[in-house]
């Protein structure tokens, strides 16, 4: 293709309709993160440090290319990288790298973040690719996140679409992580990997009679996901999720991820409770509390499994420990 002229930077308030603009060309407006479409709540997310966009802008100012930092987890300080796309006129032309070199590389550092996360879609490699060249890594696979609605104008899904978790952390520190004992082997595959360092212990104890279960709930209505922070894991853990579960099955949720704290001595109870439940392993999430934490996940139907594409040998390997606990409960 001819090589078409561009230039990287950060968000700028006059870009927000661009951005909108640039939704709806590629996704109509099936596009989950609602946000977007919003140029004056894109501009007060952009104030509030809450969204941090990366822009391609063409001569004139056109945005041809985009992806952001956002909140997104109980940490504060690890943003999440992602909503990345490109004008289809200007795939090709090395717009993608430059706008993801340029967030993880310049802004993740500029603002002093603990770490970034992305969650690359498995409906194809490409970004999953882009990872690897900004030195993220995978420790988690997260099973039939999006709707397949949200990829019917590209046509690049046959069904729910899953999405790796994908790590970089910018200030490493000594941390203890207490492993439960059904996933003591995925759980060393996945911390080798990491270069921070780590103590992994094995979980021990009951959950102490004196403590009461918090949870933080999200619900994502259009692509039917809802998930749970467990902020503090109580002896009413599961009086807790019998409430929890009546709503979201009552609001046709499809998808439930929880996410746990590591730093519990006891978060193999917490597990032991959710696998009877149904839910099966899906990774290790890096200083995801400042602690680090784990996600257990629930899909109300049958996974689309066969939708899968990974480019990796370690990304491979950890959709086998989810499918494999996902068989071991469901069958």
């Amino acid at each position: 293709m001819e090589q078409q002229s561009y230039d990287v930077d950060i968000f700028r308030h006059g870009d927000a309709e661009g951005v909108a603009q640039l939704f709806r060309t590629v996704y109509g407006e099936g596009y989950p993160a609602k946000l977007v479409y919003h140029p004056d709540q894109l501009v007060a997310a952009f104030e509030k440090k809450e969204n941090i966009p990366v822009v391609a802008r063409a001569p004139g100012g056109k945005i041809v290319g985009y992806v952001a930092l956002f909140t997104s987890t109980p940490n504060p300080k690890l943003y999440e990288a992602g909503q990345g796309l490109v004008l289809p006129e200007y795939r090709g032309s090395g717009i993608s790298s430059a706008i993801n070199t340029h967030l993880y590389e310049t802004v993740g550092n500029e603002f002093g973040l603990d770490g970034v996360f992305g969650e690359p879609v498995c409906n194809h490699t490409y970004m999953q690719k882009t990872c690897l060249t900004l030195k993220s890594i995978e420790t988690a696979i997260e099973i039939d996140l999006m709707p397949a609605e949200s990829y019917v104008k590209e046509g690049s899904a046959s069904g729910r679409v899953a999405v790796l978790g994908t790590f970089r952390i910018y200030i490493p520190v000594l941390l203890t992580a207490h492993i439960p004992e059904i996933y003591q082997e995925q759980s060393r595959y996945i911390y080798d990997g990491l270069s921070d360092p780590r103590t992994l212990i094995a979980s021990a104890g009951k959950i102490p009679d004196t403590l009461k279960t918090e949870i933080s709930c999200h619900v994502f209505d259009f692509p039917k996901v809802a998930r749970l922070s467990f902020l503090r894991t109580g002896i009413d853990l599961e009086n807790v999720l019998d409430a929890l579960e009546k709503d979201l099955a009552a609001r046709d949720i499809i998808v439930i991820q929880a996410w746990l704290k590591l730093s519990e001595p006891w978060v193999g109870n917490a597990v032991e409770l959710l696998r009877k439940r149904g839910y099966f392993f899906g990774g290790i999430l890096p200083r995801w509390f400042g602690e680090d934490g784990m996600l257990m996940q629930k899909v109300m139907a049958r996974p689309n499994w066969e939708g899968i594409t990974l480019y990796t040998g370690r990304a491979k390997q950890i959709l086998e420990f989810a499918q494999n606990d996902w068989a071991d409960i469901n069958w």
